[in-house]
């Protein structure tokens, strides 16, 4: 298989982008080029990694394998890069870490990969509750750090933070929903539609404050506090649902294909962030491990 780094670069940008165009200019390339790269990753790999349709490009359930191994090439390169010529940090000790279920599933995986392979001799201590459970923990100094929704903290006094990603909300329907035509919703659109509220990491009190500019709740018709429960139900038209992108993946578990909307209205952003106790001095492995934090945002 004969496969370069530059296609590698080029197939995320198009990912990340949903638009050969739009890809192409993130990487400053012609569009063609770009195109062509697509065209022989695909050869090469021996499996359609796009949908192509005339709003842009949706990845494949082949593709989303193949970007989450791009991506993983693109950080063991980095890695690499700014490991030449430089000892390693023989460092040891371990690192006390408070994570939600939804940072869990869909954020922590990347940075221990990372931490672990720049820090082998320092163990990390997972803690995996609510959130408001974590900002107990981290108050108490329990904890080094929380890694969590930080959008919704409650002891901003004793707690600082930054913010790693911002995750817009969209609407998720079947892709043979009546609405799945349309370009941008309004939540008007959504309003008589039957619900399906996550109840995972305060998920469906998202839900509940974006509904709020109505005068009546949201006409949820399932909760389930399952991930996967909300694709298979958004994917089999039970009902629609309204998430941010961190969490999108566009195929549930059966194979069925879940679309994500932009919404018209601005919503409030699920944002993801690192917190720790406020005039905390870190030890050395907690301090290492929000280095490797950032590297991993940048």
């Amino acid at each position: 298989m004969n496969i370069t780094f530059r296609q590698i670069r080029y197939f995320i940008a198009v990912a990340e982008a949903r638009s050969v165009s739009a890809g192409a200019s993130a990487v400053g390339i012609s569009q063609s080029a770009v195109t062509d790269a697509i065209r022989q990753l695909e050869l090469e790999t021996g499996v359609t990694l796009f949908y192509r349709h005339p709003k842009g490009v949706t990845l494949t359930r082949e593709g989303h394998k193949f970007l989450r191994h791009s991506r993983s090439i693109i950080n063991s390169v980095a890695d690499l890069a700014g490991g030449v010529g430089q000892e390693p940090i023989a460092a040891t000790g371990s690192v006390r870490i408070g994570v939600t279920p939804v940072v869990t599933g869909y954020f922590l995986s990347d940075i221990l990969s990372r931490f672990r392979r720049m820090f082998p001799q320092i163990t990390v201590n997972l803690v995996e509750d609510k959130r408001d459970y974590i900002e107990h923990l981290l108050v108490n100094g329990e904890l080094d750090f929380g890694l969590l929704i930080v959008s919704n903290l409650e002891q901003r006094a004793a707690i600082d933070y930054e913010t790693l990603i911002r995750s817009e909300c969209r609407a998720w329907v079947a892709p043979w929903h009546a609405l799945s035509e349309t370009d941008v919703l309004s939540l008007a659109d959504l309003e008589n539609e039957p619900l399906v509220a996550l109840s995972l990491d305060e998920m469906e009190g998202l839900i509940e404050g974006i509904w709020s500019k109505f005068d009546h709740p949201p006409h949820v018709t399932y909760r389930t506090s399952s991930m996967e429960g909300v694709r298979s139900l958004v994917g089999t038209g039970a009902g629609i649902t309204l998430l941010p992108d961190l969490v999108y993946r566009p195929w549930s578990l059966d194979g069925d294909r879940v679309i994500a909307k932009r919404l018209r209205e601005s919503l409030p952003t699920v944002d993801i962030g690192i917190a720790w106790r406020r005039l905390t001095r870190h030890s050395e492995p907690a301090a290492l491990f929000k280095e490797a934090v950032h590297e991993q945002r940048r």
